[in-house]
């Protein structure tokens, strides 16, 4: 899942000004930069942060865009005519940017895709031979790059061995930049960006009107917007807190309202966290107290818990696809329990 939740164009979320600070300084020696870390940290805003800054017009001391310029201005708006923004067309309404019709086709009536595609991207390497409009500087940034299609990131290979003048890439991927290929990521300067401080993390979602921000945060695996994003979808932290007993003892009812993909991702954490809990180890996204009532897990349940994962993994694959919700949910919860009593885990369990 591709969080675009954050919209601020010319700074980053707080945990990441010191990381545009680096790559502001180190820019300077590359043409292409390839942003990577996980989605819920924000890397689509500081690839946009990163943007502002090389096409302010009045650029602040520690190099970072002004905010309130023209160009600034224009780029928050997504019309800077010296930006060229490439997201899949399942992005674009995150992103700010308008759902275009391909060849006339009404989008309303098919799947909008969450691939780059090889159009997009001949497109953007027209923009690359254009006089630019406002300065000297012109930027391609490209999110989630790790879509880009085969055929696409070969198309790119020789604009990056040999950029136009005053051409700048910016690439912004998840947490495996290894994903894309080889040739193409060697092209770039990377930058990674952290998972930020709880603390700073927890203080930030308190000031978005989030409760139980520690909840959520874990739900989310230390990723603020991620953590943001769930609470707005409806799943917060009582809700999370809820779920263990409510697949222990079967019940969807409550469940019944998240979205498919939501749920199964919901599941794969438990999961996850069951066979930490079987090996002794701390959960990461639930209490230890939802998993250890009653007594510890034998490791025999691994066996069973790593075929509910695999099961999982599978679903996850397909988790877009249009099922009956309803069906769907308490097909799942119905497993989730068996596997639970299975693996001897379900110490919440009655008959």
């Amino acid at each position: 899942m591709v969080v675009l939740t954050e919209r601020e164009t010319c700074r980053p979320l707080p945990w990441l000004e010191a990381a545009l600070q680096q790559a502001l300084n180190g820019a300077h020696h590359s043409h292409a930069l390839l942003v990577h870390g996980p989605s819920g940290t924000g890397s689509f805003g500081f690839a946009l942060a990163l943007a502002a800054a090389w096409l302010c017009e009045q650029p602040s001391a520690d190099q970072t865009a002004c905010g309130h310029c023209t160009s600034c201005r224009l780029l928050a708006a997504r019309t800077h005519p010296d930006l060229h923004l490439i997201v899949p067309e399942a992005l674009r309404a995150e992103a700010g940017l308008p759902v275009e019709a391909q060849d006339g086709e009404d989008v309303r009536k098919r799947k909008p895709s969450r691939e780059i595609r090889v159009e997009q991207i001949r497109a953007a390497l027209d923009f690359c031979t254009l006089t630019a409009s406002r300065g000297r500087t012109k930027v391609v940034l490209i999110h989630p790059a790790e879509q880009i299609n085969a055929i696409g990131a070969n198309a790119l290979l020789k604009t990056l061995e040999e950029p136009p003048a005053g051409v700048r890439f910016v690439f912004s991927c998840g947490a495996s930049p290894e994903s894309l290929l080889p040739t193409l990521r060697s092209r770039c300067q990377l930058q990674r960006l952290p998972l930020p401080d709880r603390a700073l993390a927890l203080a930030w979602l308190l000031d978005q009107g989030v409760k139980e921000g520690d909840v959520v945060l874990d739900a989310s695996g230390g990723e603020p917007l991620r953590a943001l994003a769930m609470v707005r979808s409806g799943l917060d932290g009582a809700a999370w807190r809820a779920l263990p007993d409510r697949l222990a003892r079967g019940d969807a009812t409550a469940l019944a309202d998240w979205p498919l993909p939501v749920l199964i991702d919901a599941l794969q954490k438990y999961c996850h966290d069951h066979m930490l809990h079987a090996i002794g180890c701390a959960p990461r996204y639930f209490s230890a107290t939802a998993l250890s009532q009653g007594g510890p897990p034998v490791r025999s349940a691994l066996m069973a818990l790593t075929r509910w994962a695999i099961e999982l993994r599978e679903l996850a694959q397909d988790a877009e696809h249009p099922w009956h919700a309803a069906l769907s949910c308490e097909a799942l919860v119905s497993h989730a329990q068996g596997v639970l009593r299975e693996a001897g885990g379900s110490i919440h369990s009655r008959p």
